[in-house]
Order: structure tokens, then sequence, then C-alpha cells
């Protein structure tokens, strides 16, 4: 009888998120990622499924590094709304190691290809960014209830505002933009929806 074949479940997932990260979804091969996780066809198959379903577990994964920064900062009771989005902000720049800041955001990035998916891929996307949205929903609607917002904009449109600067921040970063222009870009929008 064959003897199973043992792998650490994290570090696979670490190394196949960082695959389709790198290099998104579509350029991902099976192949590619068998050499970046350093497990066999077999072992992908049966442990993971196939590639669509290996993608789904990596971008849940990546999904809840994000939650852990966004329940550090977003979350954060003791700071007020203002303070938890920079603190938010300045974390989605700084916290990602300095060799992967160049290749922006996985959500992001899959974003940008997902036209070349089935909707069931497309929808998985925009579900991690709703889950996003209502974190900073969240405080845009105490900056609204203080009237801490700029006039005429709305805890909605400052959330949606908020989202896309994640988004242009991360490609922005993926361009080559350094960290100090991408922060200031932030602190800038940032300031433009308070009073």
């Amino acid at each position: 009888m064959a003897r199973p074949i043992e792998f650490d479940y994290d570090d696979v997932i670490e190394r196949a998120t960082h695959q389709f990260w790198m290099d998104g979804f579509v350029a991902s091969s099976v192949q590619k990622l068998l050499d970046a996780t350093r497990i066999n066809r077999g072992t992908m198959y049966n442990s993971f499924g196939e590639k669509e379903a290996f993608f789904k577990s990596c971008v849940e994964h990546y999904n809840s590094v994000l939650k852990k920064l966004m329940d550090a900062s977003l979350g954060n009771q003791l700071h007020k709304a203002p303070a938890a989005l920079t603190e938010f902000f300045q974390a989605i720049v700084t916290s990602v190691p300095a060799a992967r800041r160049g290749y922006g955001c996985l959500l992001v990035n899959s974003q940008c290809e997902s036209i070349q998916w089935d909707e069931n891929m497309a929808k998985l996307i925009r579900e991690s960014f709703t889950t996003i949205r209502k974190a900073l929903l969240q405080r845009t609607r105490e900056l609204e209830k203080s009237r801490a917002l700029a006039s005429g904009v709305s805890a909605e449109f400052a959330a949606d505002q908020l989202v896309a600067l994640y988004q242009s921040a991360k490609l922005g970063l993926r361009a080559g933009k350094s960290p100090k222009q991408t922060l200031e870009h932030i602190h800038f929008s940032l300031e433009a929806i308070l009073k």
C-alpha cells in the first residue's frame, strides 16, 4: 500500500498564493503551481482540487491575512475613524515585504484579469472587495455621524472612494511607485473626504 504523501498544508497554500499573486490566475499554469508548492500533480488534485479550486483556497488565505490587518486597524475601537483609516492604508503599503510590494494585490490583479474567467471566479473577487468595503463603511458612517466628512460626501460615497483608493494604491505599487509616493497620494485622498 502506497504511503500517503506528507506536506505542510499552510506552506503549500502560502506558496501557491505567492504564485497566483505574482503571475495571476491565467499565467499560473498547473506546472508553475507544482514547481512553486513542491507537491506532485496527484497531491494537488487530491488535496486541493482543480486549479480553480486551488485558487479559491488561495484567495481565502489572502483574505484571512487581509482581515487580520483590517481588524487591527479599522476594527481597533481605541482609535477614532480618521486614525483607523490612516492606519489601515499605512498598513496596506508597509506591511507587505518589500520584495512583494511590486506584485500589487492578489485581489486587484485578479479583478483586472477576471474578464477571462467564469462568473464564479469574478464573484469570488467581488465578494472579497465587498468585505473590504463593509469594514471601510463602518468607519465612514462614524465620520458621517460626527459630521466629519467633507460637504456633500456621504458615508456610502466615501466608502466607495476608499475602495478605489485601495485599488489605485495597490496598482501604483505594482507599477513601481515607491511607498513614500503611494502614502502621499493616500494622505491627500483621505484629507479630501474629511472636513
